[in-house]
């Protein structure tokens, strides 16, 4: 039976049965009254709830929509218990689909305990497929399904990757590492994703001094810690000048990134591992992948926090119009989550503007393949 509804934007006076229907529908991993309020208020949520012929809301679906990327994800969804089975859910669902799709984002994703087999019958009947699991997911210890659904048609990725395993940067300047664990991974299965990995690579490949704080990772420098691990590396850079040296303030400190910059080249010259000197283009990324190597690009975080942070990320797949990416950075205050961060697509007008860094618009990218 379907109960006549009608779905709107939730607003800010449905706090309270927006918690009454929290308390109602979960045991664990409850919105907090905090929380709603932030999604309440915020641009790229899409937060709509079903209100019924007693003029009382059924339920709610919460989605959001991250800037920058064309992915949209289902955060929570909750129906009255004592008024299920009426086609509530669908209709939010497939209400939050639409607006989600006008808003130009191809894919919907979600997550779902593993022992609930309605909401799963549900998912799969309107179209989620499972592409993943996370064990040991919610607070209770059940495992979660990972599952989505394509908004928009997309024509055949051209990468021949059909896996590249997920790993989440355990620090803030650690992107380079983690990225770089994502691509040997990804050619090898026995490649180590841990923390301590993670840390021994930062060693071998960082600039010592960048911006603020601890340094980054030199393409260069990644480049020899996959050659030390047994992997082919090549870099493509857009200038012959030392990456990063304009972030760097002080003499010294510009001084001591410009050496550690001259050993690396050094080493990769011995190595015989090649560096393009020439302006990275998203052909260069495709060949590679269609080649069945793995490439690290450097981007700015402009496009997706506002800050002109430079960020290593790994490209798994490209299509006619999107470039798809693993983001090693999660963020919690923001709800970005691994399920947000895997095969994450970016326009191809979007990522050119943001595979570039600094004033001197660097463009760089490493290229990992199997020995």
């Amino acid at each position: 039976m379907t109960a006549p509804l009608n779905i709107r934007t939730a607003q800010l006076d449905d706090l309270p049965r927006l918690m009454q229907l929290e308390e109602l529908c979960f045991v664990t991993d409850k919105i907090s009254r905090r929380s709603f309020r932030h999604f309440l208020h915020k641009a790229s949520a899409g937060f709509l709830v079903a209100i019924n012929e007693q003029q009382v809301i059924a339920g709610y679906c919460l989605v959001l929509m991250h800037r920058g990327t064309r992915l949209a994800r289902i955060y929570s969804i909750a129906v009255d218990p004592q008024l299920r089975g009426q086609g509530i859910a669908q209709r939010l669902l497939q209400q939050a689909e639409s607006i989600c799709s006008e808003a130009g984002r191809i894919s919907m994703r979600l997550e779902v305990r593993k022992d609930n087999q309605g909401a799963i019958k549900l998912y799969e009947q309107l179209g989620y497929r499972t592409f993943g699991e996370y064990h040991d997911y919610y607070e209770d210890h059940v495992d979660a399904l990972r599952l989505q659904k394509r908004l928009r048609h997309r024509k055949q990725a051209v990468t021949t990757q059909a896996s590249v395993p997920y790993y989440a940067q355990s620090t803030g300047f650690t992107c380079g590492p983690a990225a770089l664990m994502m691509s040997m991974a990804a050619l090898n299965p026995a490649q180590a994703l841990d923390i301590t990995e993670e840390l021994r690579i930062w060693r071998e490949a960082t600039t010592i001094y960048m911006m603020a704080g601890h340094g980054g990772c030199s393409p260069l420098g990644l480049a020899l810690a996959a050659v030390k691990r047994q992997f082919n590396a090549e870099v493509y850079l857009s200038t012959t000048d030392t990456p990063f040296i304009d972030s760097v303030r002080g003499e010294q400190k510009k001084q001591v990134v410009s050496l550690v910059h001259a050993d690396f080249l050094q080493q990769l010259t011995a190595a015989n591992m090649p560096i393009h000197y020439v302006t990275l283009t998203q052909q260069h990324i495709q060949t590679a992948l269609e080649q069945g190597a793995m490439p690290l690009v450097l981007i700015s975080t402009y496009r997706f926090d506002h800050c002109k942070v430079p960020h290593w990320v790994v490209v798994t797949a490209m299509d006619e119009r999107f470039v798809y990416i693993h983001d090693p950075l999660i963020d919690e205050e923001e709800y970005r989550y691994p399920l947000d961060n895997q095969y994450l697509p970016i326009s191809r007008v979007d990522f050119d503007k943001m595979s570039q860094f600094g004033q001197s618009r660097l463009r760089t990218a490493v290229i990992i393949r199997r020995a």
